[in-house]
C-alpha cells in the first residue's frame, strides 16, 4: 500500500504542479486501533512555485482527491497549514506526530517541530478533544445497547486531555501510548485493553451493552475537564514574523 501511495504522492505533484513536503497517515491507523478494513487516511503539506503566491486573487488552498473504498488522500498549502499551526490546530499537530510518515522531503517539519512549543495553546486542544468527547459519547454511547467501537473515539480525546492537563504538551498520537501512561492497572484499563484486542483482531464492535465502568470513567472526566478547562488561560507571542520567516526559507528552500 505504501507503494501506491507514494505514487499517488507523485501523481499529486506532477497534476497540480507542487512539492509535497510531508505525507503522513492520520486517523485509526495512526492512533493505533484500525480495523482490518480501515482505509487508509493520508494528510499532506504541499508547496506552489513562488509566481503561486504573486497574485490578487485568493486560490484554493487544499487538495483534495476522490474519496475510495481503500484511500482518502488530501492535503493542506503551506500557508493554510501554517495559519493552522499558529492556532495549535489540533489535527495538524496530530500530523506532525504521526507514527506513520509515508514521505518527508525538505527541512519543513523539523523547523515546525522546533518551534512547537512556542505555537502550542493548551486551551485550545482541551476544548477540541474535549468536545470531540462529548459530541461522539453523546451520539453513540448513551443508553444500554451502545455503538461500543465508539469507545476508542471517546476515550481517546479524553485522554489527550489528560495527557495535556498532566503535561502541558502536544499528546501523542497513539492511543496505546495515552492507556500506558495515564491509567492505572485495574478493571477500566483491562476492560479498554480487551476492546482494543477484540478491534485489532477484527472482530464485529457493534451494538453491545455498554461497558459500565467505561461509561462511568467518561462521565466522571468529562465533567472534571470542563471544570479545569475554565481555569486556563490563553497567553502566547505572536509569532506570525516567525511563521511568515519559515514560509519564505521553506519555499526558497523547494524551488531554488
Amino acid at each position: 500500500m505504501r507503494e501506491k501511495i507514494l505514487a499517488e504522492i507523485k501523481k499529486i505533484e506532477e497534476e497540480f504542479d507542487v512539492k509535497i513536503c510531508y505525507a503522513v497517515e492520520s486517523g485509526s491507523r495512526a492512533w493505533g486501533f484500525p480495523s482490518k478494513d480501515s482505509d487508509y487516511d493520508v494528510r499532506f503539506i504541499y508547496i506552489h512555485k513562488k509566481d503561486w503566491y504573486l497574485s490578487i486573487e485568493q486560490k484554493r488552498e487544499v487538495i483534495e482527491l476522490p474519496i475510495n473504498d481503500l484511500l482518502d488522500i488530501n492535503g493542506w498549502e503551506l500557508r493554510k497549514a501554517l495559519r493552522l499551526f499558529k492556532k495549535s490546530n489540533p489535527p495538524l499537530m496530530e500530523w506532525l506526530h504521526s507514527g506513520i510518515v509515508y514521505y518527508q522531503a525538505y527541512s519543513l517539519v523539523d523547523k515546525m517541530k522546533a518551534i512547537q512549543e512556542k505555537v502550542f495553546l493548551p486551551q485550545s486542544a482541551l476544548y477540541h478533544y474535549l468536545n470531540m468527547a462529548k459530541g461522539n459519547y453523546r451520539d453513540y454511547l448513551q443508553g444500554e445497547q451502545v455503538k461500543i467501537k465508539k469507545y476508542f473515539y471517546v476515550l481517546r480525546p479524553i485522554l489527550a486531555c489528560k495527557w495535556i492537563e498532566k503535561y502541558n504538551s502536544v499528546p501523542p498520537i497513539e492511543f496505546q501510548e495515552l492507556v500506558k501512561n495515564l491509567l492505572e492497572e485495574g478493571e477500566l484499563k483491562q476492560e479498554i485493553a480487551s476492546l482494543l484486542e477484540r478491534k485489532i483482531r477484527g472482530d464485529e464492535l457493534n451494538l453491545e451493552s455498554k461497558v459500565t465502568v467505561i461509561n462511568d470513567f467518561i462521565e466522571k472526566e468529562i465533567l472534571r475537564l470542563e471544570d479545569y478547562t475554565k481555569t486556563l488561560k490563553i497567553s502566547k507571542e505572536d509569532i506570525t514574523p516567525l511563521l511568515d520567516g519559515l514560509f519564505r526559507e521553506v519555499l526558497d528552500e523547494v524551488w531554488s
